[in-house]
């Protein structure tokens, strides 16, 4: 069975209603109607032409809602819903009136519980003893701390018998409930403008994440990190699977540790693995065997799922490298033999350095912490001051995250004073978010060639693609669509140089 979207509508104007409800009608099976988080209308003007496919809430505080009111006229404006020819009321499981609505009206009570502390502690007794009291819909939704909670999900949908369950896991670990329900046990799934913590743009489900199209044989892929929610990954791949025509998903995945990441992605048969922050280490640690640059690098980004286990790669060497070569070729040049200054020396800098070494350029790694940069020193880096000197460089990488945009979309801030930029130089900021990071902005004004880090982040989806599939990767696909999601993250205007 299809799962069933439900988008939330919260927040808004008697005036933006109207269109905000028929565009959740278009994108939705239902709609959502927060009468505690809507203009206090008549109910059915509210609901207006969304009735016949409504789910009407009137959250109290004490369940996570906003009404602080008397329970007679929550009762009131929900059996007023109900009689106006809404398809469901939400009614929390611990209201006075709940079982009399099941009673009155059968089939369009979901009975529900929300938990913003933590896990029950038996979750399939708390679903059977809601389930018995035979609502239309049991609704639980709660706040897990690891990956795997959600695995309780499945012990606890039998408990249900033929009641149709709802289970939801709140906050950015929970996401894989939110977009892989039926996978959890799970018949519905919501969406909205973060209603609810965790929440999705109802659009975004059916677009980007196939909700309502995923079946038993849909294969399902992640990107794992700590946090991971603000990833672009799953645009990059999801729109290779489209364009590949593979049945498959590509979904976040906000793990505790390596443990919760690799039990999780067993239970649920994930495919392959793009791995970030934290966890490239132990990614290496856990598989069962890894390519030459992984082991030498001592990380890995991509996991592959084989007999016996995961097989790990590095793909951000080539990720890094590809789009390089491509500008320098622009100008008749090869990396072979120039000098490049590397800004940082964290991971993604021991990255930069192997692949800057195994093309045969000179790479010098400038920290804030010189025993930082030292470290590098085995990978056939030189380790110089704090800063480069002008005319010291061919090529400045910035491996740091300095200059990335912060919460509001806003970053002003850049590794390198610009009179430290050397004109006829090309630098290449791996940040990627803005495209045109003020790094950049003040090279160009310098006089240098620019590259940003979106091609780096396409380069390097585009190996975990062609490696998960055998195939040419479909990098235009892939970037029209980052281009499209995030126009912020375009790349900056080219600005080569005169040589």
């Amino acid at each position: 069975m299809p799962t069933t979207l439900v988008s939330t509508l919260a927040d808004l104007s008697v005036d933006a209603l109207p269109a905000a409800r028929a565009e959740a009608l278009r994108v939705a099976d239902l709609v959502e109607l927060r009468l505690d988080r809507l203009p206090p209308l008549p109910v059915a003007e509210v609901m207006g032409e969304a009735a016949s496919r409504a789910v009407v809430t009137f959250r109290p505080v004490r369940e996570g809602g906003r009404f602080e009111g008397e329970e007679s006229a929550r009762e009131a404006r929900l059996r007023e819903a109900l009689t106006h020819g809404a398809a469901y009321v939400d009614v929390e499981w611990d209201a006075p009136f709940a079982d009399d609505f099941i009673a009155a009206f059968p089939g369009r009570v979901i009975l529900s519980r929300h938990d913003f502390k933590g896990m029950p502690a038996d979750l399939a007794a708390l679903v059977s003893a809601m389930a018995a009291r035979r609502p239309g819909v049991v609704k639980l939704a709660v706040t897990p701390t690891r990956l795997t909670d959600q695995l309780a999900f499945r012990a606890a949908a039998p408990a249900a018998g033929d009641v149709p369950l709802v289970l939801i896991a709140m906050g950015p670990v929970g996401l894989p409930s939110r977009l892989l329900p039926s996978r959890l046990g799970s018949h519905w799934t919501y969406g909205g403008a973060a209603v609810a913590p965790g929440q999705v743009r109802p659009e975004v489900m059916r677009a980007r994440y196939r909700v309502g199209q995923q079946g038993p044989t849909t294969q399902v892929f992640g990107v794992a990190g700590r946090p991971i929610s603000h990833s672009w990954s799953p645009t990059l791949h999801n729109a290779a699977l489209r364009a590949l025509g593979v049945d498959g998903v590509y979904v976040p995945f906000e793990a505790q540790d390596i443990g919760d990441l690799l039990t999780m992605a067993e239970a649920l048969d994930v495919r392959g693995l793009s791995v970030t922050a934290p966890f490239k280490l132990d990614a290496l640690a856990a598989a069962v065997r890894a390519d030459e640059l992984a082991t030498r690098l001592g990380a890995a980004n991509t996991l592959t799922r084989v007999e016996g286990g995961w097989a790990a790669r590095n793909t951000d060497v080539e990720g890094f490298l590809q789009p390089l070569r491509d500008r320098l070729a622009r100008t008749g040049r090869v990396l072979s033999g120039l000098r490049v200054a590397v800004l940082g020396a964290g991971g993604a800098a021991r990255a930069v350095v192997a692949g800057l070494v195994d093309a045969g350029a000179a790479p010098t790694v400038h920290a804030r912490r010189r025993e930082q940069a030292e470290q590098l020193v085995a990978l056939g880096a030189r380790a110089g001051q704090a800063s480069p000197e002008p005319g010291t460089w061919d090529v400045l990488v910035n491996t740091t995250p300095v200059g990335t945009a912060s919460h509001d979309g806003a970053s002003d801030a850049t590794p390198i004073d610009a009179d430290r930029l050397t004109s006829g130089g090309l630098v290449y900021d791996l940040v990627y978010n803005p495209g045109r990071t003020r790094l950049l902005r003040e090279a160009a004004a310098a006089g240098c060639d620019t590259l940003g880090g979106l091609e780096m982040l396409i380069g390097q989806a585009g190996v975990q693609v062609a490696t998960w599939f055998g195939v040419a990767p479909p990098l235009d696909a892939m970037r029209a669509a980052i281009h499209a999601e995030a126009p912020q993250l375009a790349l900056v205007p080219e600005t080569p140089c005169p040589r």
